[in-house]
């Protein structure tokens, strides 16, 4: 019998330049390392961290910036099933309304660099940002959506289970 996989709760955080660029680090340890992503990181579960807690202390950690929780937006739920074959994420993506003021130096995680959406396609990125984290982003970045991404097959299969669109408008959808 296959031994369950652990389950973590973890934030993204997309900050961008006042030139509309992406902030993202290339990843020095795992996950994703190797690969450009946004920043985040783990909840700090054990103290009861809240999603936008979490947020909020990983921008300032790994950033530097300092943002309050009406700074962010959070625009996306995403369920990992499996991811790389050893974890199941929780993952809420939030939206920085504030623009981060220059390039954050390096720290232990990872290294940074800002990046248009056009040049983020030609980037080492993780399948699953291609398949679903930048497509949501671009499509409901002030909206929101739930969606869960089952990474134990190939092609990772993708449900939309919710949208809620930015005038509120909820979409049911059909089979989710």
């Amino acid at each position: 019998m296959t031994p369950p996989l652990p389950y973590k709760i973890s934030v993204l955080v997309f900050i961008e330049n006042s030139a509309g660029e992406q902030l993202l680090m290339l990843r020095a340890k795992q996950p994703n390392l190797g690969v450009w992503t946004p920043i985040g990181g783990k909840l700090e579960m054990a103290i009861g961290e809240s999603p936008f807690e979490c947020a909020i202390r990983e921008t300032a950690e790994e950033t530097g910036l300092s943002v309050r929780q009406e700074d962010l937006h959070l625009f996306a739920m995403i369920a990992e099933k499996a991811y790389e074959g050893s974890t199941h994420w929780l993952m809420f993506l939030f939206r920085c309304k504030k623009p981060i003021g220059g390039l954050p130096p390096d720290i232990k995680e990872g290294g940074f660099g800002f990046f248009s959406r056009e040049k983020i396609r030609t980037l080492d990125i993780p399948e699953t940002d291609k398949a679903a984290l930048w497509p949501i982003f671009d499509q409901y970045q002030d909206g929101f959506v739930s969606l869960r991404a089952d990474c134990s097959v190939s092609p990772i299969q993708i449900t939309l289970e919710q949208i809620v669109t930015p005038q509120g408008l909820k979409h049911p959808l059909e089979g989710g």
